[in-house]
């Protein structure tokens, strides 16, 4: 029975396709692993030119050692309920060892009602998570909007350092993770591969604002009908 070794070149050329979609470090890492191991029959059809198989047989090694490493990091790390909390609602595309080091750039503290994070006009100067509390936000000194427990705070604009188009004040005691906005930017650039979850879990997070503003709105219009 005759056998076309191209299949496993297709196979693989599609793994390392699929591989280009994900945002998890870890699954890249997987399929780039399948990827070898699917073309590594391939490679035994080439004769004795050894060159291709080794290549293969090293890609396959180094990323199962990586993933084997990534893994048994994931078991030793613990997160505070809190921290929990925000890595679920956050930065659930991140594995948990990077997801540890993520919130370990930032601080957690406890701060008082009428403190302002963010002021209209100006770069935000940290990224803000709301874990326990509320915030108002106000365009020209007047309450546009409202956030509570659970929210980001700055995320549409502290990477690229853009003003802020509104103020965000505290409207009660407050629970907050921040991290500054330099250090934020640092830390992808020295880790671009978490740049894509960590921007996944922006935009869920601007989305989530949006559809709470819509319903703002249609409440206010609703009430103004009456």
């Amino acid at each position: 029975m005759s056998f076309d070794s191209a299949w496993f070149l297709y196979g693989a050329l599609l793994l390392l396709l699929a591989t280009s979609f994900v945002v998890r470090i870890e699954y890249a890492r997987i399929g780039l692993a399948a990827a070898a191991l699917v073309a590594l029959p391939l490679t035994l059809f080439r004769g004795p030119d050894l060159g291709y198989g080794v290549l293969v047989l090293a890609i396959l090694v180094v990323n199962i050692a990586i993933l084997a490493r990534l893994w048994l990091r994931g078991t030793k790390v613990q997160f505070s309920p809190e921290e929990e909390e925000l890595r679920r609602q956050h930065f659930s595309g991140l594995g948990a060892a990077v997801a540890r080091d993520l919130i370990d750039q930032g601080y957690w503290i406890s701060a008082k009602r009428g403190e302002v994070l963010i002021r209209e006009n100006q770069a935000a100067p940290s990224l803000f998570y709301l874990a326990e509390g509320e915030a108002a936000i106000l365009r020209d000194g007047v309450e546009i909007g409202k956030v509570s427990g659970g929210a980001l705070i700055g995320e549409a604009t502290v990477l690229d350092g853009a003003h802020a188009t509104g103020t965000v004040t505290l409207g009660s005691n407050a629970r907050l993770w921040f991290v500054p906005a330099a250090a934020l930017r640092a830390y992808l650039a020295a880790n671009p591969g978490i740049a894509g979850a960590l921007h996944e879990g922006f935009a869920r997070a601007l989305r989530g604002k949006l559809a709470s503003a819509n319903t703002r709105i249609a409440e206010q219009s609703a009430i103004y009908r009456a």
